[in-house]
């Protein structure tokens, strides 16, 4: 979803900021970019081939670099525990899931 068009479009003042899939940006098309000065920087909590980071991601002093945990807020965790003790208590109780998984 994220190549070379959209790249250039954001151009030099433009900054990727991934925190949701890897694979979703041409990460060979984005090393080339930021170090090119063709985009002017990357904030990546996620990587197409996790956990293997292009090292040259190290390098580059317009890349900021987190462990694919920018799901793991207070807030986040405190509503996983709602939703697991949720579950427990409705299936314990012979009711409906709060979220069910569904068989496709």
């Amino acid at each position: 979803m994220i190549d070379k068009d959209v790249f250039s479009a954001l151009g030099k003042e433009g900054v990727i900021v991934n925190v949701g899939r890897g694979a979703i940006v041409d990460e060979k098309e984005m090393v080339r970019c930021l170090v090119h000065g063709e985009i002017a920087g990357a904030g990546l909590d996620v990587f197409e081939n996790e956990p293997d980071v292009p090292k040259e991601l190290f390098e580059l002093d317009n890349v900021v670099l987190s462990p694919h945990r920018a799901v793991f807020t207070p807030e986040s965790f405190m509503a996983l525990c709602e939703l697991v003790v949720g579950n427990l208590e409705a299936f314990f109780s012979n009711k409906p899931l709060l979220s069910p998984v569904m068989d496709l």
